[in-house]
């Protein structure tokens, strides 16, 4: 991706009047950041922030409704008329860092700024009123390049804050861009030094890695290569590369609706171990319960059947009818669709030689089978209660006994019928030599 020579640098009209408040009072005020990078690339941003000479006070004096969103950092949120909050931040250098937080300093200059700034491509400046580019460090070249490289030392930078490290990999994906050799060379140093990163913070890049990268192996295996996963996610530490393949054939996250796209592209990630190895890594990286459950759960299941079901795709042809009610009952009726894409990826991936065709046949009679078929013990004809009327006694056995009528209710669906299972139920107990 190269900046069209035509990129329009076109700020929000709110923004330009804040920035126009700052400049009349006599400040230095600019747009700078991720907005100003893609707005060069051609590329919407939402978020545009500023950059000004005048102090946290002195900007909460300028505006009538502020929130001061980190304002030992230099931070002023300021709210436009129509109620959205624009960030304002002090021009500030870095006093000193622990390799995550830095303790800042006011009363520096525009470029003394960007020179604190991560990569060239971020550490470029807009006025908005001049409608002129400050570019002290060549940024705009690394985006006709398509490089990202650290601003000064890049193993100062990383330093700095480690964070730095992965949010280089994953803008180096998201662009399509290289890595310049100096900064991935301090990207390798860093990773043993990765562990001072919250696990939050690790997991917020992995989802960002996940949301905004089409295909994301180019990030992960950089994860890999550099050392990143060994020291954050022990468990990856030697993904395979059809394991990353994969990632890169599931559609990338988009409308809320969608909402179980981010979790397959993990649970692919994860695929290459069990569901187990994938909660626990997860709980590390303090991903919510709900995700943990979703992804384990695919992972688990597609350990448990994606090669042999797709041993049989490979063959030319569906599983029997009765393997395919035992998938679905085990996949769960809501999560087919699911696992059949988890699985479709696998496999074109390069675990199994499966025709795309069948692929769909698959997904269809999966479909319906769902909806259409007994598939749980709640499906079943009758119930605990229909079982304790007959004399069966309540506790455990109860429920192991529903369990055996519901396999007799896979292999053949047409005996769900009340008395049908309740004649089964009885001539189980007494060969269990059970009373009944």
């Amino acid at each position: 991706m190269t900046p069209s020579p035509a990129a329009p640098l076109r700020p929000p009209g709110q923004v330009v009047e804040i920035a126009r408040t700052l400049q009349t009072a006599g400040f230095e005020a600019w747009c700078v950041g991720g907005a100003v990078r893609d707005a060069l690339l051609g590329l919407a941003h939402l978020d545009w922030d500023l950059a000004t000479s005048a102090t946290p006070p002195e900007v909460r004096r300028l505006f009538k409704r502020t929130v001061p969103v980190g304002i030992e950092f230099g931070t002023i949120g300021v709210l436009d008329r129509e109620g959205r909050m624009h960030e304002v931040t002090t021009f500030r250098h870095d006093v000193k860092t622990d390799g995550r937080h830095a303790e800042v300093q006011f009363g520096a200059s525009l470029d003394e700024d960007l020179a604190r700034r991560d990569f060239t491509i971020n550490a470029i400046a807009f006025d908005p009123i001049a409608r002129r580019l400050h570019d002290p460090f060549d940024g705009r070249a690394d985006l006709a390049r398509g490089v990202v490289r650290a601003v000064g030392d890049a193993e100062a930078r990383m330093r700095e804050d480690r964070l730095r490290a992965l949010r280089a990999i994953r803008f180096a994906a998201r662009f399509d861009f290289a890595i310049d050799p100096p900064t991935w060379n301090a990207i390798v140093g860093s990773a043993p030094h990765l562990t001072r990163l919250s696990p939050e913070r690790v997991r917020q890049e992995l989802d960002k890695t996940m949301e905004q990268v089409r295909r994301p192996s180019m990030a992960l295996r950089r994860w890999r290569e550099s050392g990143a996963f060994a020291s954050l996610v022990p468990s990856l530490a030697h993904v395979p590369d059809d394991v990353l393949r994969a990632i890169d054939l599931l559609p990338i996250p988009g409308p809320a609706t969608r909402p179980l796209r981010k979790a397959l592209r993990f649970a692919a990630l994860f695929s290459h171990g069990g569901g187990d190895e994938a909660a626990r890594a997860l709980r590390a990286l303090r991903a919510s319960n709900h995700d943990t459950a979703i992804i384990s759960t695919l992972v688990e299941r597609w350990s448990r059947h994606g090669a042999v079901v797709g041993a049989t795709l490979a063959s030319g042809t569906l599983p029997s009818p009765e393997a395919l009610r035992r998938l679905a009952s085990s996949v769960g009726r809501l999560r087919v669709g699911a696992f059949v894409r988890l699985a479709a990826a696998r496999w074109g991936a390069g675990v199994a030689s499966v025709d795309p065709r069948l692929v769909r046949r698959l997904h269809r009679t999966l479909h319906d089978i769902a909806f259409r078929a007994p598939l749980e013990v709640a499906d079943l004809a009758i119930d605990g209660d229909d079982l304790r009327q007959a004399g069966v006694s309540a506790g455990p056995a109860l429920g192991r006994l529903l369990q055996r009528l519901l396999d007799l209710v896979l292999a053949d669906p047409a005996i769900n019928h009340r008395d049908v299972l309740l004649a089964r139920a009885r001539s189980m107990l007494h060969e269990d030599g059970a009373p009944a």
